[in-house]
């Protein structure tokens, strides 16, 4: 099944500033690179209302520690600076100029947050610092014609949203949609993404509250939702908003058709939290297995990531999601490194992110694999909807591709 989405044209000149050839065998080097080394950079909130997420740039963290010990990428050792920036916009630019113009790092990797990339999309790209495989889904990180040195990772927001959407209508008798939506490009996206798939039927949406990321709960704006008689809920939060607004729902006997954004499915950050009760029913969009599916037991790449966790990260609970999140857009980077040999300028970098041909990440579900080119920096564009039973998410349906361009 094919979604549409938006598409982006790269101009001619931007695909020609990745391709400058290197005689086979012959160092190249930008900025943040030598004989020994290669040094990335890294923004996630360890500290603030998003602080779920730093388990993301733990696990990163340990990745690449993992990787140096058994004797780095091409015989470098990954330099991992990863810098606390509270998922506050204006800290996220104070610590990226000090990794870009006092550590000088090669690259950065998995940035976290919307509202924090979009803060330094356009310096990035002013510098010609690869921003790469960043830690969010807005659609935005797609456009290489105005962006050529920004790429996302996971699938995009707005195709997300449309998938959602298209599923009320064709479930949901006489639907009417209550929305929750953080107050940024975040909440924007999704909400956009979903007005569009519904299509001419945007009068379903009969209510539409937001909050603001510092705000101590979300229990007001469910109370508002529910009185509105809405009986399907789009939950468009981050982590700790989703289990307030989960647990507020159950609290007051709303139980609307529940919709929920994917970066906030975590069963032990997110499900737990608001009670296995609680989310009975919930819908989602996956594109990554989760540890907490019996039915990847016995899965070769999930008996693989576990052994990992085990030597690498003692003691993290494997029902977080984001450790998935992390090992799996790490190991795209690994592969991206590996495949500029010794060739490691930034354009080099970005041309091969640019050039993978349905290659399989592993944790991706089966069916999903990466593929990018110069025109489309959307590397992975599809998932399959998930409810959440008993204790974990169970998978449904098809597996559902977006339209690359």
């Amino acid at each position: 099944m094919k979604i549409g989405r938006r598409a982006f044209v790269t101009a001619a000149s931007t695909v020609a500033a990745f391709s400058s050839p290197v005689a086979f065998g012959q160092k190249n080097y930008d900025e943040g690179v030598t004989d020994t080394e290669i040094k990335l950079g890294n923004t996630n909130p360890y500290s603030g209302p998003a602080s779920s997420y730093g388990a993301i740039g733990k696990t990163i963290d340990a990745y690449w520690k993992a990787v140096n010990a058994a004797g780095g990428i091409n015989g470098r050792k990954v330099a991992f600076l990863s810098m606390d920036d509270g998922y506050s916009p204006p800290k996220t630019v104070e610590v990226v100029r000090q990794l870009v113009e006092q550590d000088k790092i090669f690259a950065l990797f998995q940035s976290l947050g919307t509202p924090c990339n979009t803060a330094i999309h356009k310096y990035m790209n002013q510098k010609k610092v690869p921003q790469l495989y960043v830690a969010t889904g807005a659609s935005k990180w797609g456009d290489p014609q105005h962006f050529p040195w920004t790429m996302g990772f996971q699938p995009d927001y707005h195709t997300e949203a449309v998938i959602y959407a298209k599923h009320v209508l064709a479930n949901v008798k006489d639907a009417k949609v209550g929305i929750l939506s953080q107050n940024d490009d975040f909440g924007r996206d999704y909400f956009d993404g979903f007005k569009q798939g519904l299509g001419k039927e945007t009068d379903r949406i009969i209510k539409h509250v937001t909050y603001e990321v510092t705000d101590p709960t979300v229990d007001s704006q469910i109370i508002q939702l529910k009185d509105s008689g809405a009986n399907v809920f789009f939950n468009i939060t981050a982590p700790k908003q989703a289990a307030q607004a989960i647990r507020k729902a159950a609290d007051i006997g709303w139980k609307p058709a529940h919709y929920l954004v994917n970066v906030s499915v975590s069963v032990a950050a997110v499900m737990k939290p608001a009670g296995f009760d609680n989310s009975q029913g919930i819908i989602t969009a996956s594109y990554l297995k989760d540890a907490t599916d019996h039915q990847w037991d016995n899965d070769e790449e999930m008996k693989t990531w576990s052994a990992w966790m085990d030597k690498n990260m003692p003691g993290a609970n494997k029902a977080d999601a984001n450790h998935v999140y992390g090992y799996a857009a790490s190991t795209l980077m690994h592969e991206t490194l590996k495949r500029c040999g010794d060739n490691l300028t930034r354009a080099n970098l970005m041309k091969q992110a640019a050039s993978f041909r349905n290659f399989r990440v592993p944790l991706l579900l089966p069916g999903i694999t990466v593929t990018t080119s110069p025109t489309d920096f959307y590397p992975i564009q599809a998932v399959q909807l998930s409810r959440f039973k008993n204790d974990s998410w169970d998978l449904f349906g098809e597996i559902m591709h977006a339209e690359s361009s």
